[in-house]
Parts: C-alpha cells; structure tokens; sequence
C-alpha cells in the first residue's frame, strides 16, 4: 500500500521546516561546488602548468593551453563517471537497509556529515597543478555521499507529510533549496569573490585570490551552512516507528532482496517501473537545462561570467517560487499532471530559443520561463514516488530512483554535444536537451498514477 498516515504523527509545520531546511542548507553543495564555484575553480588556468599559460600570453584561444584546460575538466568528468557508477551500485542497498534497521535518520545525519567533510577539506585546495587531483577526488567523494543522504532525505518525506498534503511539502522543501542557494551565492559574491576595485583581493572581507584562497574560504564558509541547516531534521524528525522496521540483513543479501523487488515492479506494480525509468530520462533533460543553458547564455547571447551568475541567480528565484506554488497543483491535480503539463513547456520554451535571435533580454524572457517549469517537475517527481511507496521502504524505492538517474546521466551532455558537433552551433545544442524532455515525456504518458502503487 502507499505511504499513509501510519507514519506521519510528526506531521506539522515545525517538522516541515525542519526537514525543509535540509533542502536549503543542500544548496551549499549543488550551487557552489557542483555548479558555479568549485567547479568552476578547478576548470580555470590556476590548474594548468604555468610555462602553458605564460606561452599563451593571455590568449584564451591557444592550443595547448585549451588542450590543457581540456585535460583537466576530462579528469574531473572521469572523477565524477566513478562517483555515478558507485552511486548507481550502491544507492538501492543503503536505502533498503536503512529502511530495514530503523536508522533512516541516522545514516542521513552520517552521509550529511561526510559531505560537510569533503566539502571543508576543499579549502586545502591550492590552486596550482599539483592539488588538481585532490580537487577532483573530493568532489566525486562529496557527490558519493550527496547522493546517499539524499536517498534517506527523499524517505523521510512521508514522515512529514500526510496524503493531503505531500505534493505542497514536496515543493516547499525543494523551493526551499533553490531560495537558499541564491541566498548562499549572494552572501559569497559579496564577502568573498567580488573584487569591488581592490585588485587581487576578494569580497567586502578582501580576502586575497592568490592560490584561490578567497574561493577555498567561500567553500569553506558552504560547509559551515549545510551543516549548520542540516542539524534541524536530525532534531525534529523522529526515526521510523519500530513497528515498521524490517529483518535486517546482510550486505549482500541485500542485493538479492533488490532483484526481489525489481521482479515485483515488473510483475505487480508495472507503473513504478515504468516511471522510474521515464523520471531518470527527463530528470537527466532538466539538468542539461541548467548546465548548459549558461554555455548558451554566454557563447550566443553574450553573457560576462558575471552576467551569467546574475542569471543563475534569477533562475533559481523563478524556479523556486513556482515551485512553492505547484505543490498545490500536485495535491489537487496529482503530480503526473504537474510533470506532462511542465515538460510540455518546457520542450515549447526550449524549442523556441531556436528562433529568438541573439536578443539577450528575449532570451532572459524564455530562460526564466524555462526555469519556473524546471522545479515543478522535480519535486512532483519525488511526490509521485512517495505516494506509492510502502511504508518502511521508501529509502529502497528512492534507492532505485538515484540509480536509475545516473543510468543515464549521460544522455544530457552527449547529446548536446553531438548536435553542436554536428552543426557547429552551439544554440543548436538546445535540440539535444528538448529531445530528452520529449522522449521522457512520451515514455510518461503510459503510466497510470491510479495504478502505480507497490505491493
């Protein structure tokens, strides 16, 4: 039977906002190591051998200096193909054994405090050549563990919701995620990285650039946010009642009561399955919106990086308001209404970028609408699962659902590259992301939402 009120006596807003804070505090993670600071750090020229970049002489298009800078962000790609492939292998198990031992919360409050960890260890990332590795090993370990915490954060959402009102929990906390990223990038851009006039220093503190340190202190400052905001949930959400807690088992066991469950989806509750699948080929689509539209806003429309991160910024603003507001939508609608309505923009707003010139407020227009539909989809997903998952087994079937992302997480960036290989345009990559959001959409269609639940 699906998730009930059986397990939801912590229902209310003080729980809520405590579980929400984890999605706000998480942004210290996907915003600034993942998306627009560390990473961006490790792919810059502090990396490459200094006679490379000297040879250059400040010429960004040199050979050997973007074949250098090539080499570096394919040895981060290959750190971060090995984080996903123990994610894919790992994450179903640890979710069903914290299912069946009652420690959900626990293995959230362990996976979060690695995460800080690997997170603060960055600041011991000088940049210069030699620390690259480093840089890259952390944050595959932090995207490991990311990941694992996630599965137990993603469980606990029935712990804090009831059947009423699941989808409008479901959005507050991930609009949560996106409002505190923009709250956390704002705070580092102006005490760290922003250079207001003072040369080789950043932020009001005027912490000096040399080695990177103004960009290791802001990481190191997003370690101290997301542990600080994750403390709340471990607090005030009780554990799984005893009365739901399963036999524990052996590690390797556990992978045989995996492909027990994987044969009953296919046989008793199809539907699950079957969004499972179609979930990891749109999510996959909507990462690539965010990825890759800042390479579209700044090689055709013209972004500054500065430009770039204001519009990350309003991005995440739009995406987080309108994804408040369609939970509600997802409690009287239901959340496969939300997603076909949402992914149906979204391949119009995508496609249309094809034909608005290289006007950079048209493209404002059609990337904030490109956002506020963004959210919506992600958070109705991991409503839909919620709804059916059994009690006591949410953290196996969210298990499931990171595995079958990372599946194919490679969808995204392949296909974009192929269309612009193809064409040698770079707008034209927007195909490759519309024609993800399409065949998960079609591969959604099928499923009946009355009829997936899991038995």
């Amino acid at each position: 039977m699906p998730a009930s009120g059986a397990t939801t006596t912590t229902a209310g807003r003080r729980p809520v906002l405590a579980w929400a804070l984890w999605d706000w505090g998480s942004a210290a993670f996907n915003a600034v190591v993942t998306t627009f600071v560390f990473s961006t750090y490790l792919g810059s020229q502090l990396f490459v051998d200094p006679a490379i970049v000297a040879a250059a002489g400040g010429n960004d298009k040199d050979p050997a200096l973007v074949r250098a800078l090539a080499d570096n962000a394919s040895l981060v790609g290959i750190a971060l193909m090995i984080a996903g492939i123990v994610v894919a292998l790992v994450a179903p198990v640890l979710g069903q054994r914290s299912d069946g031992t009652g420690r959900r919360k626990l293995w959230l409050g362990v996976n979060t405090g690695l995460v800080v960890l690997a997170m603060a260890a960055m600041v011991f990332v000088e940049g210069t050549p030699q620390y690259l590795v480093l840089g890259a090993t952390l944050i595959a370990v932090g995207n490991v563990f990311f990941e694992f915490a996630s599965v137990n954060y993603y469980a606990m959402l029935s712990q804090v919701s009831t059947r009423e009102n699941i989808g409008r929990v479901s959005g507050f906390g991930w609009g949560m995620g996106y409002v505190g990223g923009i709250v956390l990038l704002l705070l580092l851009l102006v005490l760290f990285i922003q250079s207001f006039g003072v040369a080789d220093a950043g932020g009001l503190l005027a912490v000096t650039t040399e080695g990177g340190l103004n960009i290791r202190i802001a990481v190191l400052a997003s370690a101290v946010w997301f542990g600080v905001f994750a403390i709340p949930v471990l607090l005030r959400v009780p554990e799984i009642p005893a009365r739901n807690r399963q036999v524990r088992v052996g590690f390797f066991r556990s992978y045989a009561l995996l492909w027990r469950t994987l044969r009953s989806l296919w046989s008793d509750s199809r539907p699950v399955l079957l969004f499972l699948a179609a979930s990891a080929v749109f999510r996959d689509g909507l990462a690539g919106v965010f990825t890759f539209g800042a390479i579209i806003a700044a090689q055709v429309f013209g972004f500054t990086p500065t430009e770039v991160l204001y519009f990350a910024v309003a991005a995440n603003v739009a995406a987080g308001i309108s994804t408040m507001i369609s939970g509600r939508l997802d409690d009287r609608f239901g959340p496969k209404r939300v997603i076909v309505w949402s992914l149906g923009a979204l391949i119009v707003l995508g496609g249309s970028i094809l034909f608005i010139g290289t006007s950079p407020v048209v493209f404002w227009c059609v990337a904030l609408g490109l956002s506020v539909f963004v959210g919506p989809v992600q958070s109705a997903s991991r409503s839909f699962l919620a709804r059916v998952a059994p009690e006591g087994r949410e953290g196996e079937i969210f298990g499931l659902y990171a595995t079958t992302g990372r599946a194919v997480s490679f969808l995204a960036p392949g296909l974009f590259a192929l269309f612009v290989g193809l064409t040698g345009d770079t707008r034209l990559g927007i195909l490759g992301i519309v024609a993800i959001l399409l065949a998960g959409l079609i591969l959604l269609l099928p499923v009946r939402a009355d009829a997936a639940v899991i038995r």
